[in-house]
């Protein structure tokens, strides 16, 4: 017996040992991930995962440790464990989760992931994006096929990324060994820190040796994504918060990243500095030059910005001063990681984001830059550019078309590779709108029509004319959008037409048909008869005239609710009927309108018997029936804003019940 006891004894003792040690290795874990230590934390979290050890915030932790990392296949496995667990997540997890299903090729799941994610932050931009983009598949294939990559020719078996141009050359960031014996480790990947390489750009397309850049610049920590003015005297790059020998850090203790200048001066770098809008607290990263050189665009999460890192612009003055960083706003970011922004020859802003509907991880977009600073339509640039996973620092020469782009996808040689590219063609969707303006009436055709074509903005417009043979054309016009195009001719009425085009390069024909100015009568004696006396009044009147507007006839015939016409409006009525005897060619519709109480259903029934029984009326009177139509409008068309919802006085709601008796014919 006592044996026994001294068994359970020891088993006890065990399990409160493990137990023990499980709390200090999940507590070391913690303490890696809460420094950013992401590589480190992988490690510790899965010798405990391992062990049969299941716990909801470490799955959460293992998930984003990956998931930070770009490393998104590893933290499905881990965020399918978390959602095994408990489904009722937070929404930033329905989102990396629906993420990493993409890279796995799991995009049916992942949109059911993002719709449950779009329920629960209506708010937020990327589900809106996503609810808005349910076809993004099709549009991505419909932007594909246009580059031809391959290997750039500098990648090693670390990681590569972040390139620029300076002349024929190519600048960009590597964390090869280099053969020093004393080697630093990035604790976010625990891999090498980065400096800046430089090779010569081949007239062939290829690339040659890499060679260090200038030491200068380069240090012991991570150094990335330069950019160089025009003329080649200046250099902005990203460097971790070092500078003179002394590293900065934010209240955790954790260094950043910062903006750098420098100067080329005797063939030297040299007045390394770093930019004034730079922060201990908050990382400044990734610059890219305006094509003036006078505005500098660049990655942060400072203060002001919308998601997980936006795009800011800042001015460059003249005495090399900066301004105060701008965020480029709602049309460009997202609540979540928009980085590495290119500006083009061409004036497009190349980014990377993984906040807009993509194939998963960072895909890169582009939106023309217009010139009034707006940006355009954001497109993603398909494959084979994006892929399922990390796509991102994307630069084209504008003249000859090619250019490089960075990757973490499957078949690098690294962690991130280099990859060159040559477009093939260019994304632009464009189609022609073209047709025929006649005469309604003669169907003769028009020339000399103006006209203007818009979209749905109210912006683009462009103007043209009909020829002689009454032709117009509007080429180079955006597929996929609404557009509105607006007529004037003298003589004619103003018309405008919609049409919205295909997402497809074509052609497509839209005739329109003007309706003449109808000419006026002017001068007509109206006799009204009121108090047994006969007053005669001269109007001027014209096809679409109101004549109960112009007989000053009060608007409303009927009681609350009913479509009989009340005694003590008959007289009233009775103008009417001496007009139309007086002038037998007059014909009119009869318009009724309700107020916005009650449902439309039921306003739209009312608004047709009342209109009806006006026009019965008439004809009871001597008036002939062919002579009259009446249609009721319910609430469609209220004349103020006492819309459903709205509070407004009676005598608001007065003005939306009326009747009208326009003159369609003459």
């Amino acid at each position: 017996m006592k044996a026994k006891n001294l068994n359970y004894t020891i088993l006890f003792l065990l399990f409160c040992f493990n137990a023990i040690a499980q709390t200090a290795s999940l507590k070391d874990a913690d303490d890696k991930y809460e420094k950013y230590a992401y590589a480190d934390a992988i490690t510790a979290y899965e010798m405990i995962a391992n062990k049969g050890y299941k716990d909801e915030k470490m799955f959460q932790r293992l998930g984003n440790s990956y998931y930070f990392n770009g490393e998104f296949v590893n933290a499905l496995k881990w965020y399918d464990e978390l959602f095994a667990m408990n489904e009722q997540q937070e929404p930033e997890y329905l989102y990396r989760y629906a993420q990493c299903l993409k890279s796995a090729g799991n995009y049916t799941k992942s949109d059911s992931i993002l719709d449950k994610f779009n329920k629960k932050v209506s708010t937020d931009q990327r589900g809106i994006l996503f609810e808005t983009n349910k076809n993004y598949l099709e549009e991505i294939k419909f932007n594909s096929g246009r580059y031809e990559i391959a290997d750039a020719g500098v990648n090693s078996n670390f990681s590569d990324y972040g390139s620029t141009f300076l002349d024929n050359k190519l600048v960009f960031s590597s964390a090869r060994d280099t053969g020093s014996v004393i080697k630093k480790n990035f604790k976010w990947t625990n891999k090498s820190f980065t400096n800046l390489y430089t090779a010569e750009l081949m007239s062939d397309g290829s690339v040659g040796t890499p060679k260090l850049f200038q030491k200068k610049v380069n240090t012991k920590f991570n150094e990335s994504t330069p950019v160089f003015t025009k003329d080649g005297r200046t250099i902005y790059f990203t460097r971790n918060n070092f500078l003179n020998g002394k590293r900065g850090a934010d209240e955790k203790k954790i260094t950043l990243l910062k903006l750098y200048k420098a100067s080329l001066v005797q063939g030297e770098w040299i007045n390394i500095e770093e930019l004034p809008f730079n922060s201990d607290q908050y990382s400044v990263a990734h610059p890219a030059l305006s094509t003036d050189d006078k505005t500098l665009y660049f990655a942060s999460d400072m203060p002001g910005t919308l998601g997980q890192s936006d795009l800011f612009k800042v001015s460059i003055n003249e005495d090399g001063t900066f301004g105060k960083p701008e965020n480029l706003g709602t049309s460009i970011n997202t609540e979540g990681r928009e980085t590495f922004p290119f500006i083009s020859g061409d004036n497009e802003l190349y980014f990377a984001t993984d906040g807009r509907p993509g194939l998963g991880g960072l895909d890169v977009f582009v939106s023309k830059i217009n010139k009034d600073g707006s940006y355009d339509e954001v497109q993603n640039l398909g494959e084979p550019i994006n892929s399922k996973q990390d796509d991102f620092a994307f630069i084209i020469n504008s003249k000859n078309r090619n250019g490089f782009f960075s990757s973490n996808r499957e078949g690098g040689h690294g962690f991130d590779d280099i990859y060159r590219f040559t477009e093939t063609r260019r994304l632009l969707c464009e189609q022609e709108i073209s047709g025929v303006i006649t005469d309604v009436e003669t169907n003769e055709v028009l020339a000399n029509v103006n006209l203007i074509l818009f979209d749905e903005a109210g912006k683009s417009a462009v103007e043209a004319k009909s020829d002689a043979n009454g032709n117009y054309l509007f080429s180079n016009v955006k597929c996929g959008k609404k557009y509105f195009i607006k007529t004037s001719k003298e003589d004619y009425l103003f018309k405008e037409v919609s049409i919205t085009l295909k997402k497809a390069t074509g052609s497509v024909s839209l005739p329109i048909a003007l309706e003449k100015k109808p000419k006026p009568i002017i001068a007509i004696p109206v006799v009204i008869k009121a108090t047994n006396s006969i007053k005669p009044v001269k109007v001027n009147i014209t096809v679409g005239t109101d004549l109960g507007k112009l007989l000053k006839i009060p608007m409303n015939f009927f009681d609350l609710g009913k479509a009989t016409i009340k005694k003590t409006s008959e007289p009233q009525l009775q103008k009417i009927v001496d007009m139309l005897k007086q002038y037998p060619t007059i014909k009119l519709d009869i318009r009724s309108h309700t107020d916005s109480r009650s449902s439309t259903e039921s306003n739209q029934i009312l608004s047709d018997k009342r209109a009806e029984s006006t026009k019965n009326w008439l004809v009871q009177k001597g008036i002939d029936s062919s002579r009259l139509t009446a249609k009721g409008y319910g609430e469609t068309q209220l004349v103020n804003k006492c819309a459903d919802g709205v509070k407004c006085t009676e005598q608001q709601h007065q003005q939306n019940r009326r009747s009208e008796f326009i003159i369609v014919s003459l």
